[in-house]
């Protein structure tokens, strides 16, 4: 009698795209899954990818895989505490000064080969130096509670999204149109280099190359994780447009139409190079997944990549940017003063603010939002995961959720 075959346990790879401020919303889908797992301090991730704001969460997580449910909870502290002097320059002079030296440079050609942006992020590199050890990667893959850990930061020289990566010698690089995998130890400067949105933030330089933030031009943001090993994908996004939601959806043409302000065309050049990229992916993933399901299993093209991928997507159920518009007001006054002539304090420009509103308040409703709509897909995530749910008895541990201070507030009740 023949044996029967294992079936490889499947390999789950975590993606979590960018958009600034709205990565926030990845922090509370988190807490949902450490608050799911029957042991918190497992990590359920083997596979982690990040790009933008999503590589800091990313690299977080990796640097605590050891003890996940604790790096989930610092994770979100830092989140829940947020203040925009923390990721850039936003008083009266660190404003001033920089936009004085943006329009030198730009401008007047003055300056040299300083690389300068509309605000100054300094802070941010100081505050990950503190939040991070990235030591802690190592150690996670060591201990095999990691495989490998991947940001993506775009090369401006060559023009290629290159994935940094760290984790098992045994994972090769890639090279594929545009796109490259590259073996590495993780440090401060590709964390910036992903997060650096081109423009607002100043280029990093690595080795040779300046890179700038990952998610341009990058075409397949769910490929670096099937490279590094991952059988099956959850998705956190940062889109309030579910997939397929707009093409079924009724055309509405606007009553008065008024010329765009600088602060709406932004809005919509960051929704396309953070959103449009991954909804693509997502969705061409999903087609090439319904391809080899009607291909027989003994006719499957070797090494074409038509094994099918499992994907499951949490994102917003309501409209980030309308959230954001509600809490402009936390805005700091110069930075509010700075970007009142663009546009982007009224609520048609809102989709910039999305972005660039670091504050307590409108972090803490996107990580609620997070939770509840994690806690929504509970069934999905816990069959997705393998999880057996049990049920907490009185006097249990606290959640993650309850342990961070707001036990079943709803997100409005929030700031």
């Amino acid at each position: 009698m023949t044996p029967i075959a294992a079936t490889p346990q499947p390999m789950t790879g975590l993606i979590l795209s960018g958009g600034g401020a709205r990565a926030a919303y990845q922090v509370g889908v988190l807490a949902a899954i450490a608050d799911l797992l029957p042991n918190a301090e497992c990590n359920p991730f083997p596979v982690i990818v990040g790009t933008s704001a999503g590589a800091i969460n990313a690299v977080s997580l990796a640097c605590g895989a050891l003890h996940f449910g604790e790096a989930i909870r610092q994770l979100t502290a830092v989140w829940q505490g947020f203040h925009t002097h923390q990721v850039y320059r936003s008083d009266w002079p660190g404003v001033l000064h920089q936009a004085s030296r943006f329009i030198g440079h730009s401008l007047l050609g003055l300056g040299g080969q300083v690389p300068v942006a509309l605000l100054d992020n300094s802070p941010l590199g100081e505050l990950l130096q503190d939040k991070l050890d990235f030591s802690g990667i190592s150690a996670a893959v060591r201990a095999r509670r990691l495989r490998a850990v991947a940001v993506t930061a775009f090369g401006y020289e060559s023009g290629q999204a290159v994935t940094f990566y760290q984790g098992r010698a045994t994972i090769d690089p890639w090279f594929r149109h545009r796109r490259v995998g590259v073996p590495t130890r993780l440090s401060l400067q590709h964390l910036l280099a992903s997060a650096s949105i081109p423009l607002i933030f100043p280029p990093v330089k690595i080795n040779r190359e300046y890179f700038g933030d990952g998610a341009v031009r990058q075409s397949a943001p769910i490929s670096p994780a099937l490279h590094l090993g991952a059988t099956r994908v959850l998705v956190i996004g940062v889109s309030s447009n579910p997939q397929g939601e707009q093409a079924n959806s009724v055309v509405v043409r606007p009553r008065n139409v008024k010329p765009p302000s600088l602060a709406q065309i932004s809005g919509h050049m960051l929704n396309s190079t953070f959103i449009d990229s991954l909804e693509g992916d997502i969705e061409l993933l999903e087609r090439l997944n319904q391809m080899s399901r009607l291909i027989p299993q003994e006719l499957h093209p070797r090494g074409l990549g038509l094994k099918p991928v499992e994907v499951l997507v949490v994102s917003p159920s309501q409209s980030v940017d309308e959230i954001a518009a509600r809490h402009r007001h936390e805005l700091p006054l110069a930075l509010r003063a700075f970007l009142r002539g663009p546009g982007a304090t009224r609520t048609s420009g809102a989709g910039v603010l999305s972005y660039l509103l670091f504050e307590s308040g409108y972090c803490s409703e996107l990580i609620e939002l997070g939770y509840q709509d994690a806690m929504a897909q509970k069934t999905e995530l816990s069959n997705f995961l393998g999880l057996v749910q049990p049920l907490r008895a009185q006097g249990d541990s606290l959640t993650v959720h309850e342990a961070l201070g707001y036990p079943g507030r709803q997100p409005h009740e929030l700031g």
